[in-house]
């Protein structure tokens, strides 16, 4: 899965002085397990930053670039996911200005929550 990650164009790397303190890949579709959207999107299927570097908007910084790319792809809404119960990550990204949407449930277990950012 990494692999084909560096090998397209969606990740983004973000660093502070020359090391690594996040990431992010950005898709044109979603990924097989999230229900699909009768909208054109784009996914932000993947984002982690170096929780050491708290409170410097990495996390932010890569939200924006993918509304952003998303815009000029024309989607009509950026997505993401996180698992439904890490509630401060669900707030997270509610306060970046996602809302809820779908859900999914990952071998019988595992609950994840669909967002929606409007464009």
């Amino acid at each position: 899965m990494v692999r084909d990650w560096t090998a397209g164009a969606g990740l983004r790397i973000a660093e502070l002085g020359g090391v690594p303190v996040g990431a992010s890949v950005i898709l044109n579709t979603h990924p097989e397990h999230v229900p699909p959207t009768d909208r054109l999107e784009t996914y932000l299927l993947f984002l982690v930053s170096d929780r050491t570097r708290s409170g410097l908007d990495i996390g932010a910084q890569f939200v924006r670039q993918a509304a952003a790319k998303a815009r000029t792809a024309c989607s009509e809404v950026l997505r993401v996911d996180c698992w439904a119960e890490a509630h401060d990550l669900v707030t997270w990204y509610e306060r970046r200005g996602f809302i809820r949407s779908d859900t999914f449930t990952i071998r019988d277990d595992s609950h994840g929550q669909v967002f929606e950012m409007p464009l």
